[in-house]
């Protein structure tokens, strides 16, 4: 294969193909967390709460076929490890929460907005992309790693190879490893899907349930992406493994550590080893996917912060996300969506303590207003 398509060269423009797409869709259905969050919360309005429930639970039934049908190695992924960090996964999850709330918006829609024009979100995300890498290798990273961390739970320890909850099922209840895997994700899918489609308003809105469709399939096509079409012989070092993607294993979307590394790679770009990735593609993929959909529809609109005290609580935010996402391994998109698809226990831990953060930070905004 020619250099100008290998595995890394398909892996990048691949991703930045999907994350495109992922970020026209967005800006077009609203698609939003928080917002989610925050119709329930504020109207007991589920519509986009059903929205985003329909794109986890189509990313989880496609994922795991690919996983069942031996596409994928799913236990490569870093949701999948046998350690369960616990307390990170929860006190990450709790801040991001309280970030993403008090900063309008999570970083998936922090982007879709700087592709509408909103140099507010620009900021949040500049600000969001320095606390995570202050996370990953700075200052806050050793707070990270002396305190939170190492408080784990060994899986192995108790026999399961992975924190899956196939794995887990499989071995309280003696069934196979493919049986278990089509078990748990059938009940769990099913539940969500009978919940989802039991609305009738939501049910004939036909954007909303295709565009749900499309983010979930996406997913899984990045999945593929990294997971098969990026998994192969390096040519320099003759070792198997997966190309371009900044965990060196197969990664789906997420996008909190990603704006770090697009930020690095921004202020060390003469630098020859650094490389654009599968995670820094995405970064770059949704803001010009709904920079596209917003100049098309013509809904390009330059915002800025409407005053100094809503800059500083968008910039404390902004820190909370960066610290919270990595802490977290991932945001709402990567736990929530991506992770989720694998059935890593960990990712639904994750997933509930953003939820309660997000719940908890909406409920003292509204006594204190």
């Amino acid at each position: 294969m020619s250099e100008s398509f290998s595995p890394a060269t398909w892996v990048v423009w691949g991703g930045f193909v999907l994350a495109f797409v992922f970020g026209a869709i967005a800006n077009k259905t609203n698609f939003c967390t928080m917002g989610a969050i925050s119709d329930v919360v504020n109207m007991s309005h589920w519509g986009r709460v059903r929205m985003w429930l329909l794109a986890i639970a189509v990313a989880m039934i496609g994922t795991n076929l690919l996983s069942y049908f031996g596409q994928i190695d799913l236990s490569k992924t870093l949701y999948l490890r046998t350690n369960l960090p616990w307390l990170s996964l929860i006190v990450g999850g709790t801040l991001f929460g309280v970030g993403m709330t008090i900063a309008s918006g999570c970083a998936n829609k922090n982007l879709v907005r700087v592709g509408g024009g909103s140099v507010r979100s620009l900021v949040v995300l500049v600000f969001t992309a320095i606390s995570a890498y202050m996370t990953l290798k700075g200052l806050f990273g050793q707070w990270r790693a002396s305190y939170l961390d190492p408080i784990t739970i060994d899986l192995a320890s108790f026999g399961v190879i992975n924190q899956g909850l196939p794995q887990i099922l499989a071995k309280l209840s003696g069934l196979g490893d493919a049986t278990a895997l089509l078990l748990t994700c059938g009940s769990i899918s099913l539940a969500m899907l009978i919940f989802i489609f039991k609305d009738r308003r939501f049910r004939k809105n036909v954007a909303h349930v295709l565009g749900s469709i499309m983010l979930g399939l996406l997913v899984v096509l990045a999945w593929y992406l990294t997971g098969h079409i990026g998994f192969g012989e390096n040519p320099e070092t003759l070792e198997i493994g997966y190309f371009a993607t900044n965990t060196r294993t197969l990664e789906s979307f997420s996008f909190v550590a990603p704006t770090a590394f697009s930020l690095e790679i921004l202020m060390l770009w003469t630098d020859k080893s650094m490389h654009v990735t599968f995670g820094i593609a995405t970064v770059l993929g949704i803001l010009l996917g709904s920079f596209a959909y917003a100049k098309v529809t013509n809904q390009f609109r330059w915002e800025g912060f409407a005053s100094v005290d809503d800059l500083k609580i968008q910039l404390i935010g902004a820190v909370l996300m960066g610290f919270g996402g990595v802490t977290a391994m991932g945001c709402t998109v990567g736990q929530g969506l991506s992770g989720v698809s694998t059935l890593a226990l960990g990712s639904f831990m994750a997933l509930a303590s953003i939820v309660v953060g997000a719940v908890a930070t909406m409920k003292w905004q509204i006594w204190r207003a």
